[in-house]
C-alpha cells in the first residue's frame, strides 16, 4: 500500500482516529513542515483546532544523531541526564548548540505562525501528527516537550512507521495510532507516490483554514485567579460560580466546561473565594459582577452573550449577580443549586434559568421547586433520575453537561426566551 500524497495519508489516519481514540475535544498538532498537511486532514475530520509544535533536538557534539535533549517553545528544555552522564557531558557544555536551536525555533515560529498565538496545552487532549517516522527521535522529543508544556493525554498519530519503532514509542505516548507498520522500512518517502517538500507558504495557508481560539490562557480577573477558554467561532461565554469549598480546579465544573467548549461556548472558571475566606453569597455575587465587567472590556470577547453556571451555593450568587440589570446576563444554569439563598433577588432575575437537580437530592429538589414558584423569568426545573447532590453517579454529570450546553446555545441565539407561562418540569433526554 502506498499513499498518493500527504492529504490522502491524513484522511486514512483520520479514519483510524475516529471514535474515542483521539480523546474528548482534542487539539491536533502537526510537526512542520511535512506533518502539517496530514494534521490538517485529521483536524478537519475530528472538527478540532489545528496548530503546530516546534521542537529541536539537541544532539551529542560528536554524534549529532544521538539526542541528549531537546528544546521547545516558551523556553521549554528537556534533558536526557542518563545520556549526558554516559558521555561525560553537562548541559552547560552544550550551551552554544542549545542557543542555536532556540533561535531556530523562534525563527520558525515567526515564519510559520506569524499572526497566531500558540494555544495553551495545559490539560488538553493532544493528537501529535507527522507524515511518518523513521527513527522516532524527533517525535520522542516532541512528546516530552508537550508534557512540559502541560499537555494531558498525548496520542501520537502517523500514517507509516517501522513496527519496532512503534513499540518503543508506545512507552512514551498515551496511545500510538498508525496506518502502516511495515517490518522492512528504508525511508518515509518510499510509502508516498508524491512526497514533495512542503513549503512555509503551504503551512501558513493550511493553518489559516483553522481559526485559533479567541483566548486560551490562565487569567487574573480583579485579583481572582482563573482559566479562560474561548473556542473559535464561539457563540457565547459562560462564567462558573462555584459553591463553598470549591474552585476553578473542580473536576465537575471542568467536565461541564469541556462539554460547553464542544458546543462552541467559551468558559471562565474563577477562584471566587480565597483560601480560608468565609463564604458569603453577596461577596461572591459582587465578584461575579466584577469578572463579567472585566470580560466585557476585553476586545477579543466583544459582542459575546454571557451566561452564568452556578453549582450548589454558587447558584445563589449567580442569581443575585444576574439580578443587577446592567449585567445583562443572557442565561443561567444551576446544578444542584440553592436558589433559595438568593433571597429577594430571585424574583428580579429576568434571564432564562434552568434548574438541574438530582432525583435523589430530595431536600434540594424541594427547595428548587419552591424557589422556582417565586421566579418571574422563563425557567425550567429538570430532574436527573438517580443522581445525588454531587452528580457522581454514572452518566449523571454528562446529562447535566448536555442540558447546560443545550440551554446556553438556545438562549444565546434567542436572548430573553419565552415568558413564565407554559413552563413545565421535564426530564433530560
Amino acid at each position: 500500500m502506498h499513499f498518493p500524497n500527504r492529504a490522502a495519508a491524513g484522511r486514512a489516519l483520520a479514519d483510524e482516529l475516529r471514535g474515542d481514540r483521539a480523546g474528548p475535544h482534542p487539539i491536533v498538532l502537526g510537526l512542520p513542515r511535512g506533518g502539517i498537511p496530514v494534521a490538517a486532514e485529521v483536524a478537519g475530520a475530528l472538527d478540532a483546532p489545528l496548530d503546530l509544535v516546534l521542537v529541536r533536538k539537541v544532539g551529542a557534539p560528536d554524534r549529532p544523531e544521538l539526542a541528549v535533549g531537546a528544546v521547545g517553545e516558551d523556553g521549554v528544555t528537556v534533558r536526557n541526564d542518563a545520556v549526558l552522564v554516559e558521555l561525560g557531558l553537562t548541559w552547560d557544555d552544550l550551551s552554544t548548540q542549545v542557543e542555536h536551536e532556540r533561535s531556530e525555533i523562534e525563527r520558525r515560529a515567526a515564519a510559520l505562525r506569524p499572526a497566531r498565538t500558540r494555544p495553551s496545552l495545559r490539560g488538553r487532549q493532544v493528537v501529535l501528527v507527522d507524515d511518518g517516522i523513521a527513527t522516532g527521535a524527533t517525535v520522542v522529543a516532541a512528546v516530552r516537550v508537550l508534557r512540559r508544556l502541560g499537555a494531558g493525554r498525548v496520542v501520537l498519530a502517523v500514517p507509516v512507521a517501522p513496527a519496532d519503532t512503534l513499540a518503543r514509542l508506545r512507552e512514551i505516548a498515551d496511545d500510538v495510532v498508525c496506518v502502516l507498520a511495515p517490518r522492512r522500512f528504508v525511508a518515509v518517502g518510499q510509502w508516498y507516490d508524491d512526497f514533495t517538500q512542503v513549503t512555509d507558504d503551504e503551512v501558513r495557508a493550511l493553518l489559516a483554514q483553522f481559526p485559533t481560539p479567541l483566548a486560551d490562557e490562565d487569567v487574573v480577573l480583579d485579583g481572582l485567579g482563573g482559566f479562560l477558554f474561548v473556542p473559535a467561532r464561539a457563540v457565547g461565554l459562560v462564567v462558573f460560580a462555584h459553591g463553598s469549598g470549591s474552585g476553578r480546579a473542580s473536576p465537575r465544573n471542568r467536565a461541564v466546561s469541556s462539554a460547553l467548549h464542544a458546543a462552541g461556548i467559551g468558559t471562565v472558571l474563577v477562584d471566587l473565594v480565597a483560601p480560608g475566606e468565609e463564604f458569603d453569597v453577596d461577596l461572591l455575587a459582587g465578584r461575579l459582577r466584577l469578572v463579567v465587567d472585566r470580560l466585557r472590556g476585553d476586545h477579543r470577547l466583544a459582542g459575546l452573550p454571557v451566561g452564568l453556571f452556578g453549582a450548589s451555593t454558587g447558584a445563589a450568587a449567580a442569581l443575585r449577580a444576574a439580578a443587577e440589570p446592567a449585567l445583562k446576563v443572557s442565561a443561567i444554569v444551576s446544578r444542584g443549586g440553592r436558589p433559595d439563598l438568593a433571597g429577594e433577588a430571585i424574583a428580579v432575575v429576568d434571564a432564562p434559568t434552568l434548574l438541574v437537580v438530582g432525583g435523589r437530592d430530595e431536600q434540594v429538589l424541594a427547595l428548587n421547586a419552591a424557589a422556582r414558584e417565586r421566579m418571574r423569568c422563563h425557567s425550567e426545573l429538570v430532574v436527573v433520575p438517580g443522581a445525588g447532590h454531587l452528580f457522581e453517579e454514572l452518566g449523571t454529570l454528562e446529562a447535566v453537561a448536555r442540558l447546560a450546553a443545550d440551554w446556553f446555545t438556545r438562549h444565546f441565539a434567542q436572548p430573553g426566551g419565552p415568558g413564565r407561562d407554559g413552563v413545565r418540569a421535564r426530564r433530560p433526554r
